[in-house]
């Protein structure tokens, strides 16, 4: 009992310490270190975090078998065509151990076409990106460390969303 109120005095003063964006979007006081998370692409080759330094990056860590993922998967992809570029990218990590196969019949079943395919089957992006559920989604600036998080699903293509997305690339 006597180190539980300690405990609930950092985590308060951490909940206090963050702002909160649309839809309880979470941003830190101070860019976090982010681990090099590693991935398999549509055509199987390897890539990791690191390929894209130098541009804002939303890494929404999903699943096939997630329902809240699934149903939020539309409005990133909208949000991909609307703000990627050069400077931003929607990166939807997937965790289906069963590759790109089960992702490429998920992503035509609801006709993604935006989205570029990252899958991490081995599951360790989680541990990595400290992910407590699925989904979440972990902003990243230009030079690799996380801004803030959501952990559920959102409307990412919201008129509020994009814009407090939008200003992080300008």
């Amino acid at each position: 009992m006597k180190h539980l109120k300690p405990a609930l005095i950092a985590w308060a003063l951490s909940v206090s310490a963050a702002f909160a964006g649309p839809q309880g979007f979470a941003l830190h006081d101070t860019p976090q270190p982010v681990i090099n998370v590693r991935y398999l692409t549509a055509d199987g080759s390897r890539g990791d975090m690191e390929d894209f330094r130098g541009k804002v990056v939303l890494v929404n860590v999903w699943a096939t078998w997630c329902v809240p993922c699934r149903e939020e998967m539309p409005t990133l992809d909208a949000l991909q065509a609307e703000l990627g570029s050069d400077r931003f990218e929607v990166v939807a990590l997937s965790i289906d151990r069963a590759r790109s196969p089960v992702v490429r019949r998920f992503y035509d079943e609801i006709g993604i076409t935006n989205l570029a395919m990252y899958v991490d089957e081995t599951m360790l992006s989680m541990t990595a990106l400290r992910t407590v559920g699925l989904p979440t989604t972990i902003l990243i600036d230009a030079q690799g460390r996380e801004l803030g998080r959501l952990v559920g699903p959102a409307e990412w293509d919201d008129p509020e969303m994009v814009s407090f997305l939008r200003g992080f690339t300008e």
